[in-house]
């Protein structure tokens, strides 16, 4: 039974990326002869999720407590819960343990579970998965070998409150929730598709009805296609051959060479996805470059370096380990310019990312002869991407 709290006045999930549409705190009532409860809620959703809980018990005592993840829109009312179910037993590994002692200093007389050892809590027994890094050290997932249910952490997880519908089967998901799914696992994830690809691995192993996500729909039907995508984004293969063009321009002349560009690949028949790094949030450009084959990276100089919003999310990129793309650059400066040997540089240490020889170096607007160079750059690229 769902257990969790929507949160649709929350701006910023966690101070970082941005949540129009809000999000779900997702928790989980199981009931057999015990009952059990799979992790809580961030401390702004609590009351509602009390109010949940005891609804849902109806009158009985909360037995375990199993704790996934210590991250905390997923603990923060754990003493709060303890005082109102002073008999709970809590169930994690060694690891979240010691965040307890962090976060709460509290001691715990907690059941430590490793990997591969189970709970029967009745007709029910649940087995518990070690997934660390995915994405904390300390994560592990719980599989219930019963109804085959896979509790899942923080993997395969959605940005957005859940309007009514539980399950992504009640929604268009990959019309209208696609690309929060996409912005959620390469923002919050991204940078560990090795761990993700290892904890795939386990899931592999078992047969799965349904995964239980601590944020965004639960998932019933189709479950392959949400696997699928993840073993995509953790293997940082592009979902399809196209260009992403991202630009930072102060006055619309690197913008100018930017659409230039555009539209030469679009004459080729290449896809493009344009963003201005000044105006987009970073996460929808980062969960673009998941997406996308090629990038075009196209910057003004500012201060003899990269202009600032996009050396931002130059290292924000590198820092989510993106792989296997080409890239293609633009530079401009009016008297000295030296934003594409920045921009190159912040690649030198990325695994498989092939820099394009050819770049284009604009001084101020576009002239005869740098509109033939940008020619030259969309056939190269469309050379790379064209079989």
């Amino acid at each position: 039974m769902w257990v969790g709290v929507n949160d649709r006045r929350l701006a910023m999930f966690e101070g970082v990326y941005s949540v129009p549409n809000g999000v779900s705190y997702n928790s989980y009532l199981l009931k057999d002869e015990k009952t059990v409860l799979f992790d809580t809620v961030d401390k702004a959703v609590g009351r509602r999720f009390f109010e949940n809980i005891e609804f849902a018990l109806e009158g009985r005592k909360l037995d375990y407590l199993i704790i996934s993840h210590m991250e905390p829109d997923h603990s923060a009312v754990l003493d709060d819960l303890i005082l109102r179910y002073p008999d709970v037993k809590i169930v994690c590994n060694a690891k979240i343990q010691t965040l307890i002692k962090q976060f709460f200093n509290m001691d715990t007389d907690a059941l430590i579970v490793k990997e591969g050892e189970t709970l029967s809590i009745g007709k029910h027994t649940l087995n518990f998965v070690m997934a660390p890094m995915v994405h904390w050290p300390e994560v592990m997932l719980t599989y219930d070998s019963f109804d085959k249910i896979l509790f899942s952490a923080d993997a395969f997880g959605t940005f957005g409150a859940l309007n009514g519908a539980i399950f992504a089967d009640e929604v268009d998901f990959n019309t209208d929730y696609m690309n929060e799914a996409r912005r959620y696992y390469t923002n919050i994830v991204g940078k560990y598709g090795t761990q993700v690809q290892a904890a795939l691995g386990k899931a592999e192993t078992l047969e799965i009805n349904m995964i239980c996500p601590l944020h965004g729909f639960v998932w019933r039907k189709d479950l392959s296609g949400i696997i699928e995508k993840y073993k995509l984004w953790s293997s940082y293969k592009p979902e399809e051959n196209g260009v992403m063009i991202v630009y930072a321009s102060v006055y619309g002349n690197t913008e100018n060479a930017a659409e230039v560009l555009s539209t030469m690949l679009r004459d080729k028949g290449v896809k493009t996805v344009m963003f201005d790094v000044s105006v987009t949030p970073v996460s929808e450009i980062i969960a673009a470059a998941f997406k996308w084959s090629h990038f075009v990276f196209a910057s003004t100089t500012y201060n003899a370096e990269i202009f600032v919003s996009m050396d931002e999310f130059l290292n924000d990129l590198v820092a989510h380990n993106i792989q296997n793309r080409t890239i293609a650059i633009i530079e401009n400066g009016s008297w000295a310019a030296t934003s594409g040997a920045l921009m190159r540089s912040k690649f030198e240490k990325s695994k498989n990312i092939n820099i394009l020889e050819h770049s284009v170096s604009l001084k101020s607007a576009i002239t005869a002869e740098k509109y033939t160079e940008l020619e030259e750059m969309a056939n190269i690229i469309t050379a790379s991407i064209t079989p």
